[in-house]
């Protein structure tokens, strides 16, 4: 389902980069591509980015501890062990467009990535369960996933990463999410990469031509 962006003065995009790798990283030079064609576009885009992959907390006891802890009743040791996670829902909540570089390790996303799903899925902050369920609060957003493979077929019956991605996303009210795949780059070589950076042509073409005639 696609989702119909307001125009704000200012498009807010967040960047997360989840490859180990910097030089050669396809996934970062698709999100290039993405940020750079965004900013081709429009006249005002505002960039905040998270490189996950230069760690992340994982949730441990005292987190879970606060994190359940009503907000009034928490103490000073709550909040801080809550204030590395406070940051980065808040970047979730301010962006208008997440632009999400991940490559897939083992048939699944890097753990850096799931380290950063862990502190962005925040009971009463970007979800919330009512009596007909949980209830994501993140919703009119736009994501764009960009992600590449050496040997796993994005879609296939052995990508966890991609479905398991989209499914959380949906958890926390975002439906509009579209996959580009630079994959089986062992196999294709130069042509995964030039499917996904026509792809992205074609997605920026259709999203934001509006706003950029505007």
């Amino acid at each position: 389902m696609q989702t119909t962006l307001s125009t704000p003065q200012t498009l807010r995009v967040l960047r997360v980069d989840a490859s180990a790798r910097v030089e050669g990283s396809i996934t970062r030079r698709l999100a290039d591509q993405m940020i750079d064609g965004l900013q081709a576009r429009l006249a005002d885009v505002s960039v905040t980015r998270r490189d996950v992959a230069q760690g992340l907390p994982f949730v441990d006891a005292a987190w879970v501890n606060a994190n359940f802890t009503d907000p009034d009743s928490r103490s000073a040791a709550h909040r801080e062990s809550l204030s590395g996670s406070d940051a980065l829902v808040a970047e979730v909540m301010e962006a208008d467009v997440w632009v999400i570089g991940v490559p897939i390790y083992n048939f699944g996303v890097p753990a850096s990535l799931k380290a950063w799903i862990d502190q962005i899925a925040r009971a009463r902050l970007t979800f919330h369960y009512t009596e007909q369920g949980p209830k994501g609060l993140l919703t009119g957003k736009k994501v764009y996933i960009l992600t590449a493979t050496g040997g796993t077929e994005v879609g296939s019956e052995i990508d966890f990463a991609t479905p398991w991605l989209k499914f959380v996303l949906g958890f926390l009210g975002i439906t509009d999410v579209e996959v580009i795949a630079a994959d089986r780059a062992m196999m294709r070589g130069d042509a995964a990469r030039e499917h996904a950076t026509h792809r992205i042509d074609q997605l920026l073409a259709r999203d934001w031509p509006a706003l950029a005639a505007a």
